[in-house]
């Protein structure tokens, strides 16, 4: 059995991401502006671990993973020690542009979930989103990479080794996307 669940796409993560996302929105705010459904379970038709990754933007980053500790610990989450997004290739700037907080939560009555605390504004924030929206609006492309996921999964031997694997394709995903992006002006909204 390889080391990390790629399960079949199931057309109801979308709207639960979206539950999950209004659920969390009302818990969190303020200091949260925005909950997002994001990564793989939010893109229809793409297959993914069955883990949905909700995206929470916030003014500042510090602040608003003490304000929420104690409203998160109660929802079930566990905080992890991540404090970094994987700084994509050709970025400039910073690694700090990268910063964010992760939180986790396993074993609860929902489902299991990564919550990425990232700043409003920041490359993070907008990369997840811009992978997710570019998937979105390209449909065809969805095939090919949930088999390389697929087959990536089959071949480490844990969760770190696939991740760190993965990453250059994600690059090379958003580094068209962000052509997509310029020529059809999407931006964060």
């Amino acid at each position: 059995m390889p080391s990390v669940d790629i399960a079949r796409n199931d057309p109801a993560w979308e709207s639960a991401g979206k539950a999950l996302a209004a659920e969390l929105l009302d818990a969190l705010t303020p200091p949260a502006l925005r909950v997002e459904h994001i990564g793989s379970t939010s893109i229809p038709g793409m297959d993914a671990k069955p883990i949905f990754d909700l995206q929470v933007s916030v003014p500042d980053l510090d602040a608003a993973e003490e304000a929420l500790a104690e409203a998160l610990h109660a929802l079930g989450f566990a905080r992890t020690a991540y404090f970094h997004d994987h700084v994509p290739a050709g970025s400039a700037g910073p690694p700090d542009l990268w910063r964010k907080r992760l939180w986790m939560r396993r074993g609860h009555p929902g489902p299991d979930v990564n919550l990425h605390l990232r700043a409003a504004g920041g490359a993070g924030e907008r990369f997840a989103l811009l992978f997710r929206d570019w998937f979105r609006a390209h449909p065809a492309a969805v095939p090919a990479y949930a088999a390389f996921k697929r087959s990536l999964a089959e071949a480490v031997t844990d969760g770190a080794a696939y991740t760190e694997m993965k990453n250059p394709v994600v690059d090379l995903i958003v580094a068209t996307a962000e052509d997509w992006a310029a020529r059809t002006g999407w931006k964060v909204t």
